[in-house]
């Protein structure tokens, strides 16, 4: 098979990439900066330029790229970046896609459980509609942008991710160095529910959607989730390391503004509901097991 993937060199991109060329798989990264190499398609999503041509012969696209959410203080200016990052990249894919003859047979387009709004402490599956505030409408618009590609009878997925845990970067690659000198601690009541998974059962999940004949929503999150408290202590137990100190709601959004209240103080009770169904298999179902194989390795 071959498949393109944009985003290839972020954290869940080169591990995708890694799991799929060692399957035998071609991969054919979609790349902003000139190509380095002669599997390397440059694309421009800020100008929407991206050659129909090049996804002739691809069976299908992992559409995996968009500006960081939590990597800079939100201003407005950052909060449009992060919004047109993902819709002119999705359109860009989407409309591509449309244009390459033969057609590629499928489009896993990234979203997030961010879709959701803050839910509190009540179980949402995919059949919930988009919550409110911003990042819900990132992600209603980020889906929406996919339509072209819907409308010419590709089968297009949305892998709503949650807090993707991994020793290389992301949210651990924050928490780890703070829980290891003592430091760690809950982020506000610490009873809102953070909706993770390992990366290792993102990949899997993602190979899984390409496989799989499934399109529309899925939700990419581990089929328990817990509690900013629970995640908290269980991380300093796994770790051996006390987890007294808690930073209150008030300072965390003095420290990084307005991204506190929907990023960090909000919460998913997120249930992977069409992945079970479909018979998926989660190498790390509970907390502890991701973290202790994620510290192990």
């Amino acid at each position: 098979m071959k498949v393109a993937i944009t985003g290839a060199s972020g954290l869940i991109g080169s591990a995708l990439s890694a799991a799929l060329r060692s399957d035998g798989h071609h991969v054919v990264p979609l790349v902003r900066r000139n190509p380095r190499s002669a599997d390397e398609v440059q694309w421009d999503p800020a100008a929407r330029r991206l050659d129909p041509v090049a996804l002739a012969d691809v069976d299908g696209v992992v559409h995996l790229a968009g500006g960081g959410i939590a990597d800079k203080r939100w201003t407005e200016a950052r909060m449009r970046e992060v919004l047109e990052s993902r819709v002119d990249g999705t359109t860009t894919v989407a409309q591509a896609l449309v244009g390459a003859q033969p057609r590629p047979r499928f489009l896993i387009s990234a979203s997030a459980v961010g879709w959701y709004g803050d839910t509190g402490d009540r179980p949402v599956d995919e059949s919930e509609s988009a919550g409110a505030g911003f990042l819900a409408e990132v992600c209603r618009r980020w889906e929406a942008a996919a339509r072209p590609a819907v409308d010419a009878g590709v089968r297009v997925t949305f892998p709503r991710t949650g807090l993707v845990l991994s020793r290389r970067g992301g949210l651990m690659g924050r928490l780890l160095p703070l829980f290891k000198l003592g430091l760690g601690g809950r982020l506000g009541s610490g009873r809102q529910y953070w909706p993770w998974i390992s990366l290792a059962d993102e990949v899997s999940a993602l190979r899984f959607l390409i496989a799989s004949d499934l399109s529309g929503p899925v939700n990419l999150t581990g089929p328990e989730p817990v509690t900013n408290a629970e995640f908290t202590e269980t991380l300093g137990s796994v770790l051996g390391r006390p987890t007294l100190a808690a930073v209150p709601g008030f300072a965390l959004k003095l420290v990084i503004g307005n991204f506190a209240e929907e990023g960090v103080l909000a919460g998913q009770r997120v249930i992977p509901g069409v992945l079970t169904k479909a018979g998926f298999d989660f190498a790390h179902p509970n907390l502890r097991g991701a973290l202790e194989a994620i510290i192990a390795s």
